[in-house]
């Protein structure tokens, strides 16, 4: 069994690649492998170079391996479907260009949901008609990573958008064929929803294909639960915070993690706000060496 722990550009800030607050993509590559990570994310499509003799050398010149990519688009908004299609296909492509392995899929953020994040009880629902819709487009996707990239396809479930509360992830898991879909776990995302990624974790450990890691402030949680304070908002106030000074329990995930005899990649998100004067290279290294000491090698 090897686990191996990698990095993603979210955690420069990274979350649009046209976003004008990003640094460039040699400096993310540059950081990750000072930070001692020697895999990387490719980021949203068109952040990074989509030459492949371009990528391919850049990454060897830092010592890394691609890991996988994200499709973050509005997987709820069927006007938007030609966006989506458009960057799965783009995302695959480099993907497979570089041997990366995993196509994580994320419902985006919707202005439906964002007011309400982590608070399921609140949370606006799809009707049935629609719920089945945006199934099959998830699924649709889910397909043609697997079948026609050879990809290994994840469901990510994430704050703010339509696939975000545990009930949803597991009803998406029970309508969909397990040959095309695995689940990308994030850690901190699920804590944010509510609910016990560790006992997520247990029963559905078979199906977890890759990890995101990240850790959540009880303390920013409790406040913006208790201030019905909306997904943005959040961030601002640092609800995202280093791993190990929040409230998942990352020992009982490696723990977890090993007693399946998981191999693979678990990749360090530390989403942070660039308006904040952040320190992504001293957080990836903090990270890093966090997950060292509870026995992450």
């Amino acid at each position: 069994m090897t686990i191996r722990i990698g990095n993603a550009p979210c955690s420069w800030g990274v979350e649009f690649a046209q976003d004008l607050r990003n640094p460039s993509w040699q400096t993310v590559l540059k950081q990750c492998a000072a930070a001692g990570y020697k895999g990387i994310e490719l980021g949203p499509v068109g952040f990074m170079p989509e030459d492949p003799a371009v990528l391919s050398e850049a990454l060897a010149e830092n010592g890394l391996e691609l890991i996988g990519g994200v499709v973050f688009r509005p997987f709820h908004d069927p006007a938007k479907w030609d966006e989506v299609l458009d960057a799965a296909h783009r995302t695959c492509a480099a993907l497979r260009a570089h041997g990366a392995e995993h196509l994580v899929l994320i419902d985006s953020i919707s202005e439906r949901r964002a007011p309400t994040a982590g608070r399921a009880s609140e949370a606006e629902q799809m009707d049935n008609a629609e719920w089945s819709a945006f199934r099959d487009r998830l699924a649709t996707i889910a397909r043609i990573g697997t079948e026609d990239y050879g990809l290994t396809v994840g469901i990510h479930a994430h704050a703010a958008g339509f696939m975000d509360f545990e009930p949803e992830l597991e009803r998406l898991l029970d309508e969909v064929d397990e040959d095309i879909l695995k689940i990308c776990f994030d850690t901190g995302h699920h804590s944010y929803a509510g609910f016990d990624p560790v006992a997520f974790m247990k029963r559905h450990i078979g199906r977890i294909s890759y990890m995101h890691f990240k850790d959540i402030d009880p303390k920013v949680k409790a406040d913006v639960i208790d201030k019905r304070t909306g997904f943005y908002d959040a961030c601002g106030q640092g609800i995202f915070c280093n791993l190990g000074q929040g409230d998942v329990d990352f020992a009982a995930v490696r723990d977890v993690l090993v007693g399946a005899g998981f191999s693979g990649w678990c990749t360090v998100e530390q989403d942070c706000d660039p308006t904040l004067d952040p320190d992504p290279l001293g957080d990836a290294r903090l990270n890093r060496e966090y997950l060292e000491s509870i026995g992450f090698n």
